[in-house]
């Protein structure tokens, strides 16, 4: 009963990691970024439902619980980057980080 649920983390992780990787987009960024979140908190509760010895525990969802409040607080971040950016920039292009270190 493990297995699909490990398969479905990885592939939520995967998709994330090839967006995050092709796009130029700050916010398709920051989403592919989530979306990896999303499936390590997926293999977290997993692994604390479906555990490999013994009785299933919370220590899974308790670390998934702390993983949210990292996206949450990562999101946050990014989102004033973003509009830091594009009120300076006038763009959501990755690259335009490159020229605002040059000025």
């Amino acid at each position: 009963m493990l297995l699909p649920y490990l398969l479905l983390g990885a592939i939520l992780f995967v998709l994330g990691l090839i967006g995050f990787v092709t796009r130029r987009n700050l916010i398709i960024m920051f989403l592919c970024t989530e979306m990896m979140f999303q499936g390590i908190i997926l293999n977290l509760v997993a692994f604390g439902r479906y555990p490999l010895k013994g009785a299933p525990t919370f220590d899974g969802q308790v670390f998934a619980l702390f993983l949210i409040a990292v996206a949450a607080a990562e999101a946050a971040l990014a989102l004033a980057l973003v509009v830091l950016l594009y009120r300076y920039q006038g763009t959501l292009d990755a690259n335009a980080y490159r020229m605002l270190k040059d000025e």
